[in-house]
């Protein structure tokens, strides 16, 4: 299943971002912004991209720099380019929005984001919620702690001996290896992501999937990490901002859902009037490749039909 265009984005960072988007029939009703994750790309989200413009909404998915087609002349494939990456990246996210607002004004627009991509959407909340109806915080782990502080000291060392544009040599193992160990069917070292066969088996023979990202992208990611692990950077969020988490049970990346969980009761404690949290029995770490995605697709769209019913503005007001 296909999106409906591809074309190239400009972004004041120098990038030039592949984006797709699908479109409803008529006049959108409300625009999802998808973020991917790690080492996968925008293309993975056509069918639910699909199911969201069947039901009125528009999608727009882009790759990120260092992954997909996306280009940027500092940013091969696995690297964001040049420090400071996490507000690069966030940049770019800011030119797609800023597009969806020119292509649709007015119209609600949710940023989503698994994985990865969930942190990146929550730095994206945590600057501009103002601009947004929604956010959907799917997958994420926001709760490194020590072990965190630990992955940054290994990558400044690494950064140091071997540059920042080398793939880590340390952090797979502490990530994608021991994931793997957590939740296997014993037939891939991707197991983890998902119970449906078919699904692991297509991200294993894809090209633009799997590969080890660089020392500095690895940074990035935790300095994503971090942001939205200190309460003080949710200050200049509205409370009544509708955030959607789903996590899986089966999911090594984020405990289990107990990370997913932690950050629902953290954003309730401040305060945060509307946040709905769902962690999926047995459901491992891609929600939307899963054997139950429909059941999770279906209750992501009652959601966003809430946060975006006809006549809204961007802010979710009448």
């Amino acid at each position: 299943m296909d999106f409906d265009s591809r074309r190239s984005v400009p972004s004041p960072t120098g990038a030039s971002l592949n984006l797709y988007t699908a479109l409803p029939g008529g006049p959108p009703r409300g625009v999802v912004q998808i973020n991917h994750g790690l080492a996968e790309h925008a293309a993975r989200y056509a069918r639910f991209s699909r199911f969201l413009a069947a039901r009125g909404f528009a999608a727009y998915a882009h790759d990120h720099r260092g992954h997909g087609f996306t280009s940027a002349p500092d940013a091969p494939q696995g690297s964001f380019g040049k420090v400071p990456a996490a507000g690069t990246v966030l940049a770019d996210v800011a030119a797609v929005h800023d597009l969806i607002a020119a292509e649709h004004p007015g119209v609600p627009v949710i940023v989503f984001g698994h994985s990865m991509g969930s942190l990146i959407a929550t730095s994206f909340m945590l600057r501009h919620s103002p601009r947004i109806a929604g956010a959907a915080i799917w997958n994420c782990n926001f709760s490194a702690g020590l072990l965190g502080r630990l992955a940054q000291a290994i990558l400044a060392w690494e950064r140091f001996r071997r540059g920042s544009d080398t793939p880590s040599r340390i952090l797979p193992k502490l990530t994608f290896d021991a994931w793997a160990k957590e939740a296997s069917d014993g037939r891939t070292p991707f197991d983890w992501l998902s119970r449906d066969h078919a699904e692991v088996d297509a991200y294993i023979a894809d090209p633009l999937c799997g590969w080890d990202p660089s020392v500095g992208m690895w940074q990035a990611v935790f300095d994503f990490v971090f942001a939205g692990a200190d309460d003080r950077n949710f200050m200049p969020v509205r409370r009544d901002l509708p955030v959607q988490m789903v996590g899986g049970g089966g999911d090594p990346e984020s405990r289990f859902g107990k990370a997913v969980e932690s950050l629902a009761a953290r954003m309730r404690r401040m305060g945060f009037s509307d946040v709905t949290s769902t962690v999926y029995p047995g459901t491992r770490h891609e929600s939307l490749n899963e054997l139950n995605r429909d059941v999770i697709m279906a209750d992501f769209a009652r959601w966003a039909e809430r946060v975006a019913p006809p006549g809204r503005d961007h802010e979710g007001r009448a």
